[in-house]
């Protein structure tokens, strides 16, 4: 994990031009999909190639969903990761084994909708080395996350943050400093929000997203409003 005190991860890379894009800006963080049916998912070969580009220049994250033991292995083998995001329904008790089993720290999305959802951040602390908020998906999507729809964010005010806590769903170059301002996250990532059509990144939104995000941290580091 980068030593920062903020992070900003643009996920869903697939082309050399576009992870050039997101390095040069800055980014903390780039995301590799491995989920057959996301427009992000990206072949092992291809993505072995991007891990490499992103070598030494940004944490790389391997993204799966409800992987067996025999995809993670192939992935990990493949892109080198950093970190693993696990954006299926991985219990407490996978995740952990997922943990052992690659020897790298893991993220865990959790879908919000409302309050409720927010309880289920307890269990994953402790086992999970961050945890993700996501807008859940609505019944029937076929996607888990990257659906471009933010959650009220005002649900947030009472969880306790912590500097564990990352912020996703329907963020874009446009909303992350409210986002940031709102809920007082020390980290963002963001997809779709940066994209002209899904799975296709946008270089321009990519920059103006790390931007954006950068000085709404530098603001709440400041202590000066939005």
């Amino acid at each position: 994990m980068p030593a920062v005190t903020s992070l900003v991860k643009i996920c869903g890379l697939s082309t050399a031009g576009t992870l050039e894009a997101a390095l040069s800006a800055g980014a903390d963080l780039v995301g590799f999909v491995r989920f057959p049916r996301s427009p992000r998912h990206v072949e092992l070969d291809v993505a072995h190639t991007l891990s490499g580009q992103a070598r030494g220049r940004a944490a790389r994250v391997l993204l799966v969903v409800d992987a067996t033991d025999a995809e993670l292995d192939g992935a990990v083998a493949a892109i080198r990761p950093e970190l693993i995001q696990l954006h299926g329904s991985e219990t407490p008790e996978r995740a952990a084994a997922i943990r052992s089993r690659t020897g790298r720290p893991v993220i865990k999305a959790v879908g919000v909708a409302t309050r409720a959802d927010l309880a289920r951040v307890a269990i994953y602390r402790g086992v999970a080395d961050r945890v993700l908020l996501d807008a859940r998906p609505a019944p029937g999507a076929v996607l888990p996350g990257g659906n471009g729809v933010p959650f009220d964010w005002s649900l947030l005010a009472e969880l306790d943050g912590g500097p564990d806590i990352m912020l996703s769903g329907g963020l874009d170059p446009e909303n992350v400093a409210a986002a940031i301002a709102a809920t007082g996250v020390g980290a963002v990532d963001v997809s779709s929000g940066v994209e002209r059509a899904p799975g296709q990144k946008d270089p321009d939104r990519i920059a103006a997203f790390v931007t954006a995000a950068r000085a709404a941290f530098a603001r709440g580091r400041a202590g000066v409003g939005p």
